[in-house]
């Protein structure tokens, strides 16, 4: 007995949504129009005619680096458009434009065709664009204490350690993060 009254609840709560959804649905429209049955004219045109927007993706990795892509979309549904960026974060739009964010799991490409792990001339573990000495720091991460390392690790800093994949990015990071200097 106890179970056909949860059936009736549920068959109730069901049929209470879809008469919600169906008069909230519905009553604009035969607001707008006089009639459920006749959209206008002007209605009818809106419809066919696409809409088209500016749509901004930025990507954020985990070495801190932003790409930004701009698209132009056009757009016949808005379902449809919704369920193509439905793995993207919604971060600011207005009537022609949708700026969207997704954090990245991996390292940015930049890194991955040029970046290089080194020491920077006071000491910090930093990645550079390009061999340690004559390329510009991307990224800077903590003071080493140079007596520490070995020789071979100084010198592998000097040279600069190719970054290739997220794995070794972490990896590299975790291996000098016992060398670094503890601010007190």
């Amino acid at each position: 007995m106890r179970y056909h009254w949860i059936a009736i609840g549920r068959y109730s709560f069901a049929v209470f949504a879809v008469l919600l959804f169906m008069f909230t649905g519905v009553a604009p429209e035969m607001m707008k129009s006089g009639s459920a049955a006749q959209p206008d004219s002007h209605q009818t045109q809106a419809k066919k005619e696409p809409r088209y927007l500016t749509v901004v993706l930025e990507k954020y990795y985990l070495d801190g680096e932003i790409s930004q892509e701009v698209v132009q979309e056009k757009c016949w549904s808005m379902e449809n458009f919704w369920a193509k960026y439905d793995q993207w974060q919604l971060i600011d739009s207005d009537e022609s434009t949708m700026v969207f964010r997704k954090q990245v799991n991996d390292i940015s490409p930049l890194l991955k065709a040029n970046g290089f792990f080194g020491i920077s001339d006071n000491g910090v573990l930093t990645i550079f664009n390009g061999r340690p000495g004559q390329s510009r720091i991307i990224q800077s991460f903590f003071q080493l204490d140079i007596m520490k390392l070995e020789s071979k690790k100084q010198e592998e800093l000097i040279q600069g350690i190719p970054i290739k994949s997220k794995d070794h990015y972490v990896e590299v990071l975790e291996t000098f993060k016992p060398y670094s200097i503890k601010k007190e």
